[in-house]
């Protein structure tokens, strides 16, 4: 990212922003890093408002951001710090269904401009699934601006009462520089040495172990490849309610797959398998998907959410709900290299298209300049 000197005019005061996170989300947490990052070398001072643990694993302060502890709870106290965070600031963004409506509480009486970025849908059922529509009535309503990665979040937005809503656009954030460079000494084969793929195919998904995740789903899927000479191995790299009831099944079935955790080493883990797996997204734009395309890992995903939008002709897309339909489609694309190339070239086209975090951060900025038009002189 090319550093800009100052993006405010001479005589006037900097831009002072709030970025305020939920922080359980890795989608807009690894979002809010990245633009904190592009804002500073722009002349923003950024303050971003999330748990102590999203920046220990983030790193907004080596962002040049300024870092203020906000727990995830929406009690009296956590707004109050919110609040106090807030006192000074230009315009407040915030990412994701809970971080907005801590927001929109803290900034209540204030006329601080209020932006929301809707990262994906939030997920729930019966009174939970009534409660989170009314916060995203609240949410929309108040905002002075709705950003949402898909048109369908944003078509969704507006039908819940945003008087301005629009598409964002949201880079997958490159490796940081903080971070320790790829092990040299580990090369794929000793990676699916490790996993235990050795003379077998080697099928990845990542993800948060949730419900609405589909891995029951992938789960049913693995019982076909059972019967393959070599029977692949489906590694899952997550963590989440659903991980004891899931690993029951895989003792009980005798599935051919392995869950290994929450890792910090997926990229590497990805680039060494023949497949990646997309069973069901929880995100709008899916970063196991985006992160297969960029690595020119073969994807199959199911065609649900904004995936297609996403990955266009760049992955084998099944209909959601039919193990038989994504077992075939695995199989199929394991026995035909000739598409796995053809994937792996698509793939490299379709993340060309995507935005780049230049792009994001520029989009973002002009935004801001927008609601900021008439800020004081120094």
């Amino acid at each position: 990212m090319t550093p800009v000197s100052s993006h405010s005019p001479p005589g006037q005061s900097p831009l002072r922003t709030v970025q305020v996170l939920g922080g359980g989300n890795a989608g807009s947490s690894a979002h809010v890093r990245s633009l904190a990052s592009g804002l500073v070398a722009r002349g923003v001072r950024v303050t971003v408002c999330a748990p102590v643990e999203a920046d220990r694993a983030y790193d907004f302060t080596g962002a040049g951001a300024e870092h203020v502890h906000v727990p995830r709870s929406s009690d009296p106290g956590s707004v109050a710090a919110l609040r106090q965070a807030c006192t000074g600031a230009d315009l407040v963004h915030a990412h994701g269904l809970h971080a907005s409506f801590r927001a929109v509480l803290a900034l209540s009486g204030r006329r601080t401009p209020l932006i929301v970025t809707w990262h994906d849908r939030a997920y729930a059922e019966g009174a939970r699934a009534h409660f989170l529509r009314l916060l995203e009535r609240r949410v929309v309503k108040t905002a002075t601006v709705v950003l949402g990665t898909t048109s369908t979040l944003v078509d969704r937005a507006r039908r819940t009462g945003a008087r301005d809503a629009r598409l964002a656009a949201v880079a997958l954030p490159g490796p940081r520089e903080t971070l320790e460079p790829e092990d040299p000494d580990r090369p794929q084969a000793k990676i699916r040495a490790e996993l235990g793929a050795t003379g077998r195919p080697l099928l990845m998904a990542v993800g948060s172990l949730d419900r609405h995740r589909g891995y029951d789903m992938l789960l049913d899927a693995a019982r076909a490849w059972r019967h393959l000479d070599p029977v692949p191995l489906v590694v899952i790299a997550g963590e989440g309610p659903s991980r004891a009831e899931l690993q029951g099944r895989i003792e009980g079935e005798g599935l051919p797959v392995r869950l290994i955790g929450r890792r910090e080493d997926v990229t590497e883990l990805l680039a060494a398998a023949d497949l990646a797996l997309l069973p069901n997204s929880g995100e709008s734009r899916s970063v196991l998907a985006q992160e297969a395309l960029h690595a020119r890992v073969p994807l199959v995903a199911t065609a649900s959410g904004a995936v297609p939008e996403l990955v266009g002709d760049a992955a084998e897309l099944v209909p959601p709900g039919h193990p038989e339909a994504f077992a075939d489609a695995v199989v199929r694309l394991l026995g035909d290299p000739e598409r796995q190339e053809s994937l792996r070239d698509k793939g490299a086209r379709q993340a060309a298209t995507w935005p780049s975090e230049d792009e994001t951060v520029a989009q973002v900025l002009s935004v801001y300049d927008e609601l900021t038009q008439l800020r004081p002189l120094i």
